[in-house]
């Protein structure tokens, strides 16, 4: 079953939604993602104005999806279906958004909670945590080598 990784067309919005409302972890319903401003109606503008979001499928079935903010640099999230995770779906999708944020800035960042499995993954995917923030999450930040155009740990950066 190989894992295709695609960018997100506004048609993917039911399924973006049905994925980010399916984890068990950092769970948040219809209703609490609209408290943030987060709606299909946003995510499908977002999606829009150019390459932001992108869905991973296996045999054409959305199983998960990435989405950076260029404006800031961050990847502002990544799910995968429960039933998919550890086949490399995340993995995938988290290249796919570091290399479009990488394609325009030296250092991109990303916030997970604390003790989470998200927390392990991005850890092992060479990202650093650098700074304690409220409501128990953790900002991790990932540079680019200048010299080779690939990541590289910052050995200066340290938790706040």
């Amino acid at each position: 079953m190989p894992i295709q990784v695609r960018e997100a067309r506004e048609t993917d919005t039911g399924e973006i939604f049905a994925i980010r409302t399916s984890v068990a972890e950092n769970h948040l319903s219809l209703e609490q993602l609209a408290e943030l401003g987060i709606t299909p109606e946003a995510i499908a503008a977002e999606i829009a104005q150019g390459p932001c979001v992108w869905v991973a499928e296996i045999d054409e079935v959305p199983v998960g999806f990435s989405m950076v903010r260029d404006e800031t640099r961050c990847v502002f999230g990544l799910f995968v279906r429960a039933d998919h995770e550890g086949q490399g779906v995340g993995r995938l999708l988290l290249e796919r958004a570091e290399h479009h944020l990488f394609a325009k800035y030296d250092e991109i960042w990303l916030e997970t909670e604390i003790g989470s499995r998200a927390y392990v993954f991005y850890e092992r995917a060479g990202w650093l945590p650098v700074q304690k923030r409220d409501r128990g999450l953790m900002k991790f930040v990932k540079v680019r080598s200048a010299a080779s155009g690939c990541e590289k740990r910052h050995s200066t950066m340290s938790i706040h």
